[in-house]
């Protein structure tokens, strides 16, 4: 008896479908395996015909899984621990088949209208039942130095993992085999999906989640800003996701992933101003050589020199001294002025040339205010045009700031906290705003009483590195004392300056014993 035509085979279909997140830049910091997995299942798949199963309780499950995973580009999730929501995603998904690895107990689960197929130890029937290649052999039978594992904690940071680069390791799995395996193509994925994970243990199935989904995955232990290699990355995305502790909260992650995907890198090749970073500066104002050693030569001279005085310091530490200018921008003065503030504002076009000469040249500049009777922030904000550039920072310089009855050379000036720190979150806002690399905040300070209430400066905008610079002169035990007194009592999270003077110094340290500071000096300048 003729049985009648019958009916071709189901065409193959995608084992899942990716999708780019609905926010550019997201953050999760949970420390949860099975939460993580659903997060990034939600975040990073539309769709799937199959989901890969493994328990909450067992790593080297877990690891194979997310092998498998990947190879399929489907998502994988982890039963035991919320069996509740991984039912609920894998509904989402509309998945109609479940892949368990090791002992997964699915008597939680609805399968009545479920395929599902264990995937045991034996690589090629593993093979046989995905029906595709492998990425990456499952088998238990490679010993272990000849295919190392990659575990997230053993990874470099700034590791940017290709396709089938997660742990291989073997485990049976317990579920007894119902239904048929469909056809199955790789699951498609997306472009410009970015994923950023600290390297915890509990991230291996986010990680893998991401990678099946197309995302390029990048190993950044913090500050995102701090990975020249993986912000270059950002820049050609559509969204990032972060996976971790160690970045802060997701306000603090979006700009700074902003900021990251830029590209733009300080001097010392990084976007963070003391990234295993120390600075050697001239101090001065153009053409004028009484303010100092800055102003005793031309621009292309002035570049030259601060290079070769930086070079005496580069051959003394592992790492990167950035040559640096001091510029005063604004110097105070005996005479009143039209302002009647005692203090010459220069125009800002005046150093315009001299910062691209030194960007150019892989330095920074610190634009230094002498304010006289006028407000720091006052005098800043002229010249904000200048701040616009990445290589450029602020300092404060209060021996110079007078009060309304005060005049210069009279007595030390002094600044109350709350004015500087509206200086700081006013750098830190530009910069954010304009997702520049962070600046530096530089405090000059050779008396205590130069600074109202220090305990209270504001450290924590990670916009900005501030600096307290110790500017004594004369002698050697002198300056000593200097540098204890104003170090005592200062606030936490921040760093360190110590001042050269060519001519006032007896005698001038050299570049030896200045990095035998205690502690090192991370800025040291000359006047």
């Amino acid at each position: 008896m003729d049985p009648g035509p019958t009916s071709p085979p189901p065409e193959p279909q995608p084992a899942a479908v990716a999708q780019l997140p609905e926010k550019s830049s997201a953050l999760f910091t949970g420390t949860s395996a099975a939460q993580a997995a659903l997060d990034s299942s939600a975040r990073f798949f539309a769709s799937a015909t199959v989901v890969v199963l493994a328990p909450a309780d067992d790593q080297a499950a877990q690891l194979r899984a997310s092998s498998v995973a990947l190879a399929l580009g489907a998502p994988v999730l982890l039963t035991g621990a919320q069996d509740e929501e991984v039912a609920g995603e894998i509904e989402r998904l509309e998945a109609g088949t479940v892949m368990p690895v090791g002992p997964v107990d699915l008597g939680d689960f609805d399968l009545s209208e479920m395929n599902v197929q264990p995937l045991g130890e034996d690589f090629g029937e593993v093979q046989d039942l995905l029906g595709n290649d492998l990425e990456e052999d499952l088998s238990t039978a490679d010993p272990p130095q000849e295919k190392p594992a990659r575990h997230l904690a053993e990874l470099e940071p700034g590791t940017i993992l290709s396709p089938g680069e997660t742990d291989g390791s073997g485990t049976s799995s317990g579920a007894q085999r119902s239904g048929h395996m469909p056809a199955l193509l790789h699951g498609e994925g997306v472009q410009g999906l970015h994923v950023l994970f600290d390297g915890q243990a509990y991230q291996t199935t986010a990680v893998a989640n991401a990678r099946a989904a197309g995302a390029s995955v990048a190993l950044v232990p913090g500050d995102p800003r701090a990975s020249a290699e993986a912000g270059s990355d950002l820049g050609e995305g559509e969204a990032v996701v972060g996976y971790g502790t160690h970045y802060g909260d997701a306000e603090s992650f979006g700009w700074q992933v902003a900021t990251a995907a830029t590209g733009t890198q300080l001097p010392g090749g990084s976007q963070l101003v003391f990234d295993h970073t120390r600075y050697v500066a001239l101090y001065g104002h153009p053409g004028t050589p009484s303010l100092g050693v800055l102003g005793e030569n031309d621009t292309a001279q002035t570049i030259d020199l601060v290079a070769d005085m930086a070079g005496k310091y580069a051959d003394l530490t592992e790492e990167t001294v950035v040559p640096t200018l001091e510029v005063i921008v604004t110097v105070a003065t005996g005479d009143e002025g039209s302002d009647g503030d005692y203090s010459t504002e220069f125009p800002a076009e005046k150093y315009q040339d001299l910062i691209e000469a030194a960007a150019d040249a892989g330095q920074y500049v610190v634009l230094d205010f002498q304010p006289g009777r006028a407000i720091f922030l006052d005098q800043v904000r002229q010249y904000e045009e200048l701040l616009k550039y990445p290589n450029v920072g602020v300092a404060l310089d209060p021996e110079w700031r007078l009060a309304p009855d005060q005049e210069p050379l009279q007595q030390i000036g002094s600044v109350g906290i709350d004015e500087v720190n509206s200086v700081v979150d006013y750098v830190a806002d530009f910069t954010r705003s304009h997702h520049l690399p962070q600046k530096m905040v530089v405090l000059h300070q050779f008396r205590r009483a130069m600074i109202h209430d220090r305990s209270e400066l504001t450290t924590d905008r990670s916009e900005v590195a501030v600096l307290i610079h110790a500017d004594g002169s004369g002698a050697q035990s002198d300056k000593t004392d200097t540098w204890n007194n104003v170090r005592s009592g200062a606030p936490d999270g921040v760093h360190w300056g110590w001042k050269n003077f060519i001519d006032e110094d007896k005698p001038m340290l050299t570049p030896e014993q200045t990095y035998g500071v205690e502690p090192r000096p991370d800025y040291v300048s000359y006047q």
